[in-house]
């Protein structure tokens, strides 16, 4: 299993991000993947799931700033970031979650500052 996260940067408050991970060595289109991010001295959070269908779901903290989507033929799984906060300064991973094990990508850095 390979998860390559890109697209994180330094953006100003109120700006817009879109976090792209590129799936490999799975059935992607079998499983829901999860965007988890981790700020400085705290432990990870999960911002969003969807499902293999492209159900979304997310957490209440980004819920009406970011969207979560997905391309199955591209094996790929997108966080478009809107309406930037401080606080959503991290670094954001993209997770695959199976019955036996989890699998997680490098992470991109986000940082949001004026």
């Amino acid at each position: 299993v390979q998860l390559v996260e890109s697209g994180g940067g330094m953006v100003q408050p109120g700006g817009s991000l879109r976090l792209s991970c590129a799936a490999s060595g799975f059935t992607f289109a079998d499983y829901y993947m999860t965007w988890v991010r981790q700020a400085p001295g705290e432990d990870p959070a999960w911002v969003s799931r969807i499902s293999f269908d492209s159900l979304p779901f997310y957490a209440n903290t980004v819920k009406g700033r970011f969207t979560i989507s997905r391309d199955n033929a591209k094996n790929t799984v997108y966080l478009q970031m809107t309406a930037l906060r401080p606080e959503d300064t991290a670094v954001y991973y993209c997770k695959l979650t199976t019955s036996t094990y989890d699998s997680w990508g490098q992470g991109t850095q986000v940082t949001v500052s004026s």
